[in-house]
């Protein structure tokens, strides 16, 4: 055995000796450590500690408030002083921040309740991020337009072309994640109830995302005007479900099989024949049509036309259908049943529960008149058109 004595055996075997471990603190030590974490991460991320104010989000604006307590409590300060390399703790290492939110911790810590389910928690559905609340009190922030009554006229002779029906509405829409809808000087909107002028485009600018862009004189209805970005009023009128575009006075008709890329598909006319045993559907079943307008599949609401006594109890099939753009179904149809009107079916139908139905669609036409109907749709010369059983053909009222 060597000649070592026990001192020199302990000497030697504290080289191999495991060092001490680490993390070995109270919980509330480890939370300090770990939320001291998250801010260096937001550091090494953005190049620059968290800061107050409106301009961040709000997890910005949290880890600016966890920051300050930080640096105002020795206890921390002794505590996170060895990983802090960044020089976090030290407030002069930094210029100066905006004055801190009246919001604590605990209160900034709320309004992230139902984050924690996003697949990223940084992507809050229910805090708008701040330039899109810059964006809103752009597009609301209006003054009194005082030269309004060189405007005027236009207002008053927009709203008689509507009237007319020599300009309509138009919804914007959105493909591909942007707005195709394009604004420029001298066009009309429908924007939160007003209608909107655009008096004038400035010289483009670009914008911080690379969109290309130009701030608007707005003039609006009730006397008022805007200058707000072009990027802004389009997102303000698409968001907006009561917001349009009015069209130019010579807007196509109503629908055409050629439609434009901003045009909304209304729904459709169809024309449905019987299949019928009725012995009034037998005998006229050539002429005998149902004619009306619905917004979704005709295909679907016709499925269980057996069993319904607005399709006679009986099957159908499809013998024309209509797409139309940019109009009132209910209106449409309205006009439409009132040409034919006087060729209705006079008809009573029992329900499934015997009761007596008399359908108020179904009319005796040939399908060339209800093609010439939809024609003089088209160019607008229907409202002096009546459908004449006798010559079974449509005549000037």
């Amino acid at each position: 055995m060597s000649d070592f004595d026990l001192d020199e055996l302990r000497s030697e075997l504290d080289e191999f000796a495991q060092p001490d471990k680490k993390g070995g603190g109270s919980p509330r030590e480890e939370r300090i450590i770990a939320g001291f974490e998250e801010i260096q991460r937001f550091f090494e991320k953005n190049g620059h500690p968290p800061r107050h104010g409106e301009s961040g989000d709000i997890f910005e604006r949290l880890y600016a408030v966890r920051l300050d307590r930080l640096r105002t409590r020795e206890e921390c300060q002794a505590l996170l002083a060895p990983l802090d390399h960044q020089g976090l703790l030290s407030a002069s290492s930094f210029l100066a921040v905006a004055p801190a939110d009246a919001m604590g911790e605990d209160e900034l810590l709320a309004e992230l309740e139902g984050a924690a389910g996003s697949s990223d928690i940084t992507k809050l559905r229910h805090v708008r991020p701040s330039a899109e609340k810059r964006e809103a009190e752009e597009v609301a922030s209006r003054e009194k337009c005082l030269d309004f009554e060189t405007f005027k006229p236009l207002f008053q002779q927009v709203k008689a072309d509507l009237e007319s029906g020599r300009r309509r509405t138009r919804r914007f829409v959105k493909d591909a994640g942007f707005l195709k809808s394009d604004i420029q000087a001298g066009q009309f909107f429908i924007l939160g109830g007003q209608t909107a002028y655009v008096a004038e485009v400035g010289e483009p600018i670009k914008a911080p995302n690379g969109e290309t862009d130009a701030r608007l004189r707005v003039i609006y209805s009730n006397g008022t005007e805007s200058d707000l970005l072009l990027r802004s009023l389009q997102r303000a009128l698409y968001k907006d479900d009561a917001g349009r575009r009015i069209t130019e006075p010579s807007a196509g008709p109503l629908f055409d099989d050629q439609t434009e890329d901003s045009d909304q598909a209304s729904g459709t006319i169809y024309v449905l024949r019987s299949k019928s045993a009725h012995p009034m559907v037998a005998e006229n079943r050539a002429v005998l049509h149902k004619i009306g307008v619905t917004g979704g599949s005709v295909e679907r609401r016709i499925a269980n036309a057996r069993l319904d006594p607005t399709y006679l109890m009986a099957d159908v099939e499809i013998v024309a259908t209509y797409e139309l753009y940019n109009v009132n179904r209910a209106k449409l149809e309205a006009v439409i049943h009132k040409v034919f009107g006087a060729a209705r079916l006079d008809v009573e139908i029992m329900d499934r529960l015997g009761r007596p139905i008399v359908p108020k669609e179904w009319f005796l036409v040939p399908l060339f008149a209800v093609d010439e109907a939809v024609n003089r749709i088209k160019d607008g010369s229907i409202t002096g058109y009546v459908y004449d059983p006798e010559s079974a053909r449509l005549v000037t009222r």
